[in-house]
């Protein structure tokens, strides 16, 4: 990468990706870690180490560094306002990063930069109207309106994630003030309770065998065995595909996009749970929404937050 590399950064809940990437988003190196830090402090201390990490592996200048952020944001500050999986509360991430870098910052919603990735050159591409979901930990949302992301007033927009499904449903994760959010009712971390409610009522299964065995339940272990046949494990998938279907259903009526496109690390599960998703968007969402709307897997699966991010950071460093 003559003249420099970019970096693109995913700070996820549950990791944190960054890779060195090039014009053509290919990953030239890579650092993966867990963010398990406890406070704002210690969260940049650890994103700052993976970025000089990844520094170091390109041996090159870095021109500018792009970071996906799983917040509320107020981009024209900069400031990470609310984070639920993060310790981040109006925290002015963008100029703490700048500051200990050196180098031009540029940072946005994490679920934003998947989908810039996939408009870019993904699942999206050539969409002027598109949904994207990204389901991991919890349920991040990006929109194109017209072949333009939409970011809102401040930046704070396509929250998909909280929007509400269940009005009686149980409390959202973390911080969210509300119940039933497709977030609670659908995310990853929604697969692993159900499956281990199932390993507990079913011990013939193979999550209660598991279960039974000392093996922690989660989703992961859940789509796993849905791959490998096991009925109860399917059903799990289907029930989780099924509602993710009513909150997809009431996003193609409100924004009649051509395509949505499921990320995240839920996709592992494939067609076990899209299509219980497309059949539930079949039954609910209104013609003539429905007759062209499409559901696809996510092109760049887990590195699609960190290339848009480095997107970003190109655009920086222009």
């Amino acid at each position: 990468m003559a003249g420099g590399c970019v970096i693109g950064v995913d700070l996820g809940g549950t990791k944190l990706l960054a890779g060195a990437v090039d014009a053509d988003l290919r990953v030239h190196h890579r650092a993966h870690r867990l963010p398990r830090v406890r406070d704002t402090a210690a969260l940049v201390d650890l994103v700052v180490a993976e970025v000089r990490e990844v520094q170091q592996a390109a041996g090159e200048e870095v021109r500018a560094v792009g970071f996906g952020i799983p917040s509320l944001m107020d981009l024209a500050r900069g400031v990470a306002v609310h984070t639920t999986h993060l310790p981040l509360r109006d925290a002015p991430i963008r100029d703490l990063l700048a500051e200990r870098l050196g180098v031009p910052v540029v940072v946005d919603n994490d679920a934003t930069c998947a989908m810039l990735a996939e408009h870019h050159a993904g699942a999206a591409m050539g969409a002027r109207h598109a949904v994207l979901l990204t389901i991991g930990t919890g349920i991040g949302g990006g929109l194109v309106v017209d072949g333009r992301i939409v970011r809102g007033a401040v930046g704070a927009a396509a929250e998909l994630g909280h929007v509400v499904v269940d009005l009686d449903g149980p409390p959202c994760q973390g911080s969210c003030p509300n119940n039933g959010c497709l977030e609670v009712m659908a995310s990853g971390s929604a697969l692993g309770r159900e499956a281990l409610r199932v390993a507990r009522a079913a011990p013939d299964s193979g999550l209660g065998r598991a279960l039974a065995a000392g093996t922690e339940v989660t989703g992961a272990l859940c789509t796993e065995l849905a791959h490998d046949g096991d009925q109860a494990a399917r059903d799990v998938v289907a029930l989780i595909g099924r509602r993710l279907g009513v909150g997809i259903a009431s996003f193609v009526n409100v924004f009649n996009p051509e395509v949505v496109v499921v990320g995240g690390g839920v996709i592992a599960a494939g067609e076990l749970l899209l299509e219980p998703a497309r059949q539930e968007v079949a039954r609910r969402a209104l013609r003539p929404s429905r007759d062209v709307v499409r559901i696809v897997q996510a092109r760049f699966g887990a590195d699609a937050g960190m290339l848009g991010a480095a997107l970003l950071a190109m655009e920086a460093a222009r």
